[in-house]
């Protein structure tokens, strides 16, 4: 292709060409890492207040939780943008990375939206936070897991 960089991953399997993406997709690799980061926090913080009944932690994991869902929304539409223009057949690792990327983005979304009735009465509120949380951050787990089977190859660690 004229004009544009190719790049490849280590297994040679899923073939890009940069020309065709815009910025925000070429940023989907450092969009990812920031609510990937948020989430996980979030959930410790969570356990924490759970564990120990201090406020505070809580107060920490809404905070995550809820600045990690604007961003995973971006790097959910950044991804979308970068594996459309793959410029080839989707995978199925992709395929399995973008759906579980979307259904985590969904669901940390939703854990955010709960947490306005986290604290309020009754105590359901409380528990759909927290199933929507961890349900989120096991999401991002796998998701992240098959993102890097696709930038490094299944023989990453391999020694």
């Amino acid at each position: 292709m004229r004009g544009a960089t190719v790049l490849r991953n280590r297994s040679a399997r899923l073939t890009v060409y940069m020309g065709k993406m815009t910025l925000l997709a070429r940023l989907h690799p450092l969009f990812v890492h920031f609510p990937i980061a948020l989430v996980l926090v979030a959930v410790g913080g969570e356990a924490v207040a759970t564990l120990t009944g201090d406020r505070r932690w809580r107060s920490v994991a809404v905070i995550n939780v809820r600045t990690g869902a604007a961003f995973a929304v971006i790097a959910a539409i950044a991804g979308w943008r970068l594996a459309s223009a793959s410029g080839g057949d989707a995978s199925s690792i992709l395929e399995w990375h973008r759906w579980l990327g979307t259904s985590a983005t969904v669901l940390t979304v939703a854990a955010a939206v709960a947490t306005a009735r986290a604290d309020a009465p009754p105590r359901a509120g409380l528990w759909t936070y927290r199933i929507a949380l961890v349900a989120a951050a096991s999401l991002v787990a796998a998701t992240g897991h098959l993102g890097a089977l696709l930038v490094w190859g299944a023989d990453f660690l391999h020694l």
